[in-house]
């Protein structure tokens, strides 16, 4: 156990944490949890990398602990009302398309090699922006006013980049002769 799966594994245990708060709409207390987990997902990869402690269940463990973060606080937040189920619905959709077509590679044997592109990455952004967003609106209204335009933008990108990665993996399987 090294010091980034150790900081992974705290991210993923504080996401029950991260809910309890979130239901009992504890809002702020939840947008630190949030904050926290994102300042550990910055500081375990930096310090896997500079003190070259990567590991191979570190590199699955990452992006794991990002995404039940994310789907977690999608669901919730969904539940209680604070954004909207249709964008949980596109958000864990692009999820599960990839994870599908990844699936599907691997079953056929090709080589799967998972390069995020960048609309991949920008609609990530935009979703820890949403939840994040959506955490401090309770608390001004200037951020609530301009909170429907960031939602739009998280679910166009969210769209765009599974269409994206839908093409990308069509493409790549037809070139393999799958």
């Amino acid at each position: 156990m090294n010091v980034p799966n150790f900081l992974t594994i705290v991210r993923i245990l504080s996401i029950p944490v991260f809910v309890i708060f979130l239901l009992y709409e504890r809002f702020f207390i939840a947008l630190l949890i949030f904050i926290g987990a994102g300042i550990t997902d910055g500081l375990d990869g930096w310090i896997a990398r500079v003190f070259h402690q990567r590991t191979t269940i570190g590199e699955y463990l990452d992006p794991i602990a990002d995404k039940l973060m994310l789907t977690t606080g999608f669901i919730v937040l969904a539940i209680l009302g604070v954004i909207p189920s249709w964008l949980t619905v596109i958000v864990i959709a692009r999820d599960v398309i990839i994870l599908l077509g990844i699936l599907m590679l691997f079953l056929t044997s090709h080589k799967v090699e998972i390069k995020p592109i960048f609309m991949g990455k920008a609609s990530t952004v935009m979703q820890l922006v949403t939840i994040a967003w959506s955490l401090v609106t309770p608390f001004s209204m200037v951020m609530k006013s301009i909170f429907p335009a960031i939602i739009w933008v998280t679910a166009g990108l969210t769209a765009l980049s599974g269409l994206m990665y839908i093409y990308i993996g069509t493409k790549y399987f037809n070139e393999q002769g799958g």
